[in-house]
């Protein structure tokens, strides 16, 4: 069915647009999902995308500023990783916008309650799901986990019951469905790529067997399984004793991961880089020989195609949905169904490096094919049709 609100943007005019995200790429924390939604917020700013009004409204973090322009959107940041919500809640009862994003990393900041219009009572609300955070809850606690898991499965579809979804990969779309979104309210637009620096469009790998490098891209935190990397790297080391693994990223579950590799005896063999300039990042990925991506869960896996663009196959979960629409499995990589597999994998891809390379050609031929051009112009029609 079609779905109609009295919600209204305003067709070729100019409007004040709220983002709602618990983080901004800056924050330790931050990933994809946060590169993603700032993106977005660049290009609705830019004259191609219809120079509107952008505020983004998220968390501080040490060294962060309360206030920041940058690249036409301005970020207004308060609370921490609770706080956030309420800050933002007072925030929009104090601000009036034409239309809101609303970002449910888990839980939605009910931007369709809180938020007040400027033409009319309401603003236009989008809703933003990455994707669905069931598996995910556990890390909180009992408690906190059935109230976040009661809040994203019951209480959001319901408050949300006449809103449109957008989300980033069609195994996403299924999991709202799952929760009871109606399919007809659900706009997929999948995640854009910057592009590369122009020193790095050629990747100086070597496919020296003696020196081969893994790589990870993404944030250290428990449902990304990068512990599973480590391991992987320890059960192929006997055969191919050069072989380093670098990880790209930080966040709170890091120390558990040294402890891994140094439990495992690989310490000398991980480096942990943390977080790194964008340059530092395509350096490291344009030497890797495969992205190792073991997430329990990714809406997308933007890791994906940043690796790709250098010509790196990615070997990751099967069950894990976005990677079944980010990796086209057995042609730009290879998803599994179980660590062991993933070993196994792993140990044959280093043993064959035309197939790797054959992956990897692959890889970057459809890395090429995503822009954030294309991801930002998709969000301002969706936002010009009015549609929520």
């Amino acid at each position: 069915m079609a779905v109609t609100s009295p919600d209204k943007c305003y067709r070729g005019a100019i409007m004040r647009i709220l983002l709602l995200c618990w983080r901004d790429s800056g924050h330790p924390e931050g990933g994809g999902s946060e590169v993603y939604l700032e993106r977005v917020a660049e290009y609705l700013a830019s004259p191609e995308g219809g120079r509107h009004d952008i505020t983004f409204r998220t968390a501080r973090y040490p060294g962060s500023a309360p206030v920041e322009h940058r690249s036409g959107v301005t970020y207004v940041r308060g609370g921490g990783a609770l706080g956030v919500y309420p800050r933002a809640w007072l925030y929009m009862l104090r601000h009036r916008f034409d239309l809101i994003v609303d970002t449910q990393n888990g839980v939605p900041f009910f931007a369709r309650v809180f938020g007040r219009g400027r033409r009319t009572q309401r603003p236009a609300v989008v809703l933003l799901s990455h994707h669905c955070h069931r598996e995910q809850w556990p890390v909180a606690g009992p408690v906190l986990s059935r109230i976040g898991w009661f809040t994203e499965s019951r209480l959001s579809p319901w408050v949300h019951r006449h809103t449109r979804y957008v989300t980033v990969s069609a195994p996403s779309a299924d999991e709202l469905v799952d929760l009871g979104v109606d399919r007809d309210r659900i706009t997929v637009i999948r995640n854009g790529v910057d592009a590369l620096p122009e020193a790095d469009t050629v990747s100086p790998r070597g496919g020296d067997p003696d020196h081969l490098h893994l790589v990870t891209l993404s944030r250290l935190v428990p449902h990304k399984q990068i512990e599973h990397a480590i391991h992987a790297l320890a059960a192929v080391l006997p055969d191919h004793p050069g072989t380093v693994l670098d990880v790209i990223g930080d966040g709170w579950w890091s120390e558990n991961l040294r402890r891994c590799a140094a439990g495992m005896g690989v310490e000398g063999q991980v480096v942990f880089h943390g977080h790194v300039t964008e340059e530092l990042k395509h350096r490291i990925l344009a030497r890797a020989d495969v992205h190792l991506l073991p997430s329990r869960k990714e809406g997308w896996g933007l890791a994906v195609i940043e690796a790709g663009l250098h010509g790196v196959p990615t070997l990751g979960y099967s069950s894990s949905a976005g990677l079944r629409d980010s990796v086209v499995d057995g042609e730009t990589g290879i998803l599994v169904d179980s660590e062991g597999d993933l070993i196994t994998t792993l140990g044959e891809l280093l043993d064959d490096p035309v197939r790797r390379r054959r992956l990897g050609d692959a890889a970057r031929v459809r890395a090429g094919s995503f822009s954030w051009v294309a991801t930002g112009e998709e969000w301002r029609k969706l936002i010009s049709a009015a549609a929520v």
